[in-house]
């Protein structure tokens, strides 16, 4: 049962702005607690919560976040530690238990963590696989300089053209003459 609305203080409504509800909203707050507290009817408050664009808690994300403070500050941290040192996206962290991306934001920002640029992402993805790629391509080096050519290459590692070329680029290969991908030709005596 909903609580009984109380009387607003004239012009007391008009100074709640939804932007205030909505951060009231998800700092804990529910739709009742708001209604208790600024008076307003429960279909005012929704309607000043989605005008502000707020995203909605079901009921059981609502006790589970006034469950345990403690709880929602260990997930906290243990999300800032997979997009700080794993480099996880928010929607990596939003399926590892914070729910939607917003969610997943708010709840590192909570940890002390900032928030990336995509490129910002890329580039500690980037890193993270350096070694690996120096790896293939040494191998892809070595295959090379044994005959294979760029094509046969991109086709057994299922890699394009281009790929291929910046990593044997990438293990300082020296590349052999343009069109000429296998052994040399045998030329032909004329007789």
């Amino acid at each position: 049962m909903n609580p009984q609305p109380q009387p607003p203080a004239t012009g007391q409504e008009d100074e709640i702005t939804p932007q205030a509800l909505r951060k009231q909203y998800e700092a804990g707050a529910t739709v009742a607690d708001l209604v208790a507290t600024s008076g307003m009817s429960y279909g005012t408050v929704l309607n000043r919560l989605r005008t502000a664009g707020t995203v909605m808690r079901t009921s059981w994300q609502t006790r589970r976040l006034r469950e345990n403070g403690q709880a929602r500050r260990r997930l906290a941290a243990r999300l800032r530690t997979l997009y700080d040192k794993h480099g996880a996206t928010l929607t990596d962290l939003a399926a590892a238990g914070a729910g939607t991306r917003r969610a997943a934001r708010r709840l590192l920002i909570e940890a002390g963590g900032t928030p990336r640029t995509t490129q910002q992402t890329l580039r500690m993805r980037t890193a993270a696989d350096a070694p690996a790629r120096k790896k293939l391509a040494v191998s892809l080096r070595a295959r090379y300089e044994a005959g294979a050519s760029v094509p046969e290459l991109a086709e057994a590692c299922h890699y394009s053209v281009a790929t291929v070329y910046r990593l044997l680029h990438l293990a300082n290969t020296r590349m052999r003459p343009p069109h000429r991908h296998g052994p040399a030709p045998r030329r032909r005596r004329r007789s």
